[in-house]
């Protein structure tokens, strides 16, 4: 199913430089859209640089979301609001993606992963982890960082206010 003002198959964002300035890089691939994907929207999926970009059987994308050239998403995944890759992505069968997480370019997302919401992915993502946070990296991680992080600035405000 492909919801209105969905863009499947426009160029990606191939560019180069060379002396002279900038240079478009043609966008020769394909979108294959595999059995019962359903795509919300305002997405836009670009077709690949010289590779298809390809989503997997029975993957769910939600509204606003980018994937660009040459990504390769697997089968039932789940990708939220306002979710974005980089080009030449890959993302194994089944992984879930909170809205607004990014990922950037030649990164691999193992099988069954699961990205948490505004999470930005900037290298691999083995199987079966949940990774949180900016940097992305591990939730339980991020959990303890964070948790860390305001006990500390806590700490803090207490010391200035007995000052």
């Amino acid at each position: 199913m492909l919801a209105s003002g969905v863009r499947i198959g426009e160029p990606g964002f191939g560019v180069t430089g060379d002396a002279a300035g900038l240079v478009d890089v043609p966008q020769l691939g394909r979108v294959i859209l595999q059995d019962s994907v359903g795509v919300g929207p305002g997405t836009c999926i670009d077709r690949g640089a010289f590779d298809d970009t390809t989503i997997g059987e029975g993957t769910r994308i939600d509204n606003m979301v980018h994937i660009a050239h040459n990504a390769r998403v697997g089968r039932n995944c789940l990708l939220a609001g306002q979710v974005g890759f980089a080009g030449t992505v890959t993302v194994g069968d089944g992984v879930m993606f909170g809205g607004q997480a990014g990922v950037a370019d030649h990164i691999h997302i193992g099988a069954n992963a699961r990205i948490g919401a505004g999470a930005g992915v900037l290298k691999d993502v083995p199987e079966g982890e949940t990774v949180s946070g900016y940097p992305a990296r591990p939730s339980r991680q991020f959990m303890r960082e964070t948790l860390w992080l305001t006990k500390q600035a806590g700490a803090s405000a207490k010391n200035k206010s007995a000052s």
